[in-house]
């Protein structure tokens, strides 16, 4: 139907249009036609929309895999258009051929709508209509249809009440996870885990605990490190006796799996696999399984692992809880320290701070501090950063006072380093030190290094010393600085040494956005303009541009 043949019937003008449009060899335009449906929905009306609108897209699903991107997400939203939740079923249709395409995310979109579309179902129509859908499609012919429908398994049990609809479903979900296809089998164990939370115990036990075995030893890793995500969901479940005896096996063989992609998932989900097993089995095989990933070969499962420590120690049942962190863990995070790959050893110092406030102050000073320090002195910027980023943990633990004789040696050492890059890091670092440690501290401690740079041979080193200071007018205040950066670079103004004598004008450009017009007008301008008759040129020229950015501000 073209357009021109509808212009005498105002009435079916938006279906010609879209028509006119959906078979237009420019896809933006179809595109941004499809885009348009709802609006097109309600010119039509409720009954027009399901006579007419939806039967013509489940007719057109042959276009260009954004289109139909578009269109499967449109629809999971269409349930009112098409007259509310009793007329939800007209929506099936073309979600089902959309559940079929060979594109991943039109599918997983299709999918996601089918799920939306499938919970505003009636209980009769969910068993007259959504089912047999589900039913179809698990017995497609292309991989395609078989890997949509575990995702709408589900749904449908969770929906359904009738013995006879479950009865239908559960041998066909049993019949995917057996699939010759592994990108099925992939599809039904990434969904195990929710399908186990909406099935009864009774049958979880008898039949899916044993799917769940099979798919956990399954010749395909991308298979088998999926049933691990299964394995926190059904460990969730069961009562403590079950887990060790239908659970533990599986989850023991997958943490010692030849794949170190199997691995890395059981290192990823051990936080919540300790939980989900309770803090018995964790005793009895998670911690050796877990030392087990933080000595891992492979650098990858390390990390993940070493990612886990913190939250690991945290969450071990407190009358073991030290014991099994200074026998058991420490020992493998003390050679994690020195790991040769930067990620585990950064991975590691994200959270190693975090054991301090677990072990307590004696085994903080004894038994950490020299991790610590270990670890601010080490090559990589990564690594230094995320120590210093979380001494706050250890300074709440051990006081201010143990943590300057400490660490903060090891950070002057860093801040006068021969290489210029290192003396770079530490500058990065400073504004957030300063928040760490507080205003009195910085002053006594640190302040006159961050005056240093400013002195610095290195250009580079100077011109981060400056943006600096701004960040830590940011942080303590423009009264803290009047009275202790401002007269600090002011002198700078009378240096011998012209360089510096720039710096001081760098570092009143962003002093002077951070300090507000008072200051300014009373302490800098007056400096600047007694700098208008310096004897260097490009003294005199940065004093022209300096003036120019103090008026803008």
């Amino acid at each position: 139907m073209a357009a021109s043949d509808s212009a005498g019937d105002d009435s079916l003008y938006p279906i010609a249009v879209l028509i006119d449009e959906l078979k237009n060899d420019d896809v933006q335009l179809r595109l941004n036609s499809i885009k348009k449906l709802s609006t097109i929905a309600l010119a039509l009306g409720v009954e027009r929309t399901r006579s007419e609108l939806i039967p013509f897209l489940t007719e057109t699903i042959y276009d260009e895999d954004e289109v139909l991107l578009a269109l499967a997400e449109q629809l999971g939203n269409f349930t009112a258009l098409v007259g509310g939740p009793e007329h939800a079923y007209n929506l099936l249709p073309p979600l089902e051929s959309l559940a079929t395409v060979e594109e991943t995310v039109v599918r997983d979109k299709a999918v996601e709508s089918l799920r939306a579309v499938a919970q505003q179902h009636s209980p009769a129509d969910l068993e007259e209509y959504f089912v047999p859908l589900v039913l179809r499609l698990s017995a497609g012919d292309w991989f395609t249809a078989r890997t949509s429908t575990c995702g709408l398994f589900a749904v449908s049990l969770l929906s359904t009440c009738v013995p006879s609809v479950k009865a239908d479903l559960r041998p066909q979900f049993r019949t995917l996870c057996q699939d010759d296809t592994p990108m099925v089998r992939r599809a039904v164990a990434s969904k195990l885990g929710e399908l186990a939370q909406v099935v009864e115990l009774e049958y979880l036990k008898s039949d899916l605990i044993p799917l769940f075995i099979n798919l956990a030893q399954d010749e395909q890793d991308s298979v088998r490190l999926l049933a691990v995500e299964a394995c926190v969901n059904i460990a969730t479940l069961l009562p403590q006796e079950d887990v060790e005896q239908l659970v533990m096996p599986t989850l023991r063989q997958c943490a010692g799996d030849t794949s170190w992609r199997v691995r890395y998932m059981v290192a990823d989900k051990f936080t919540e696999l300790q939980k989900a097993v309770g803090p018995e089995i964790t005793r009895t095989d998670l911690v050796p399984a877990f030392q087990s990933l933080l000595k891992d070969t492979e650098a990858e499962v390390r990390a993940a692992a070493a990612y886990k420590v913190r939250d690991f120690c945290q969450n071990l049942d407190k009358p073991h809880q030290e014991n099994v962190i200074m026998n058991n863990i420490l020992p493998c995070v003390k050679e994690l320290v020195s790991d040769p790959n930067q990620h585990v050893k950064s991975a590691l110092a994200s959270v190693i701070m975090g054991l301090s406030p677990i072990l307590g102050r004696h085994n903080t000073i004894e038994h950490l501090l020299p991790l610590f320090l270990s670890q601010l002195k080490d090559d990589c910027p990564e690594v230094r950063l995320n120590i210093i980023s979380n001494l706050d943990c250890v300074n709440e633990v051990i006081g201010i006072q143990q943590l300057s004789q400490s660490l903060l040696p090891a950070i002057v050492e860093l801040a006068e380093d021969s290489k210029w890059r290192v003396r770079s890091a530490i500058i990065e670092y400073m504004p957030l030190l300063a928040g760490q440690l507080g205003q009195e501290f910085f002053d006594e401690k640190l302040n006159a290094l961050c005056m240093t740079w400013l002195m610095d041979h290195v250009f580079a080193i100077r011109e981060a010393a400056t943006l600096n200071l701004r960040k830590l007018v940011d942080q303590f205040g423009a009264e803290w600085a009047e009275n202790t950066i401002i007269p600090k670079v002011l002198a700078m103004s009378r240096d011998q040494n012209y360089l510096y004598r720039m710096t001081c004008l760098f570092c009143i450009n962003v002093l002077a956005e951070a300090c507000g017009s008072d200051i300014t007008t009373r302490l800098l301008l007056p400096t600047v303009l007694s700098m208008a008759n310096d004897k260097v040129a490009n003294v005199r020229f940065n004093v022209a541009k300096t003036l120019q950015k103090l008026l803008l501000n």
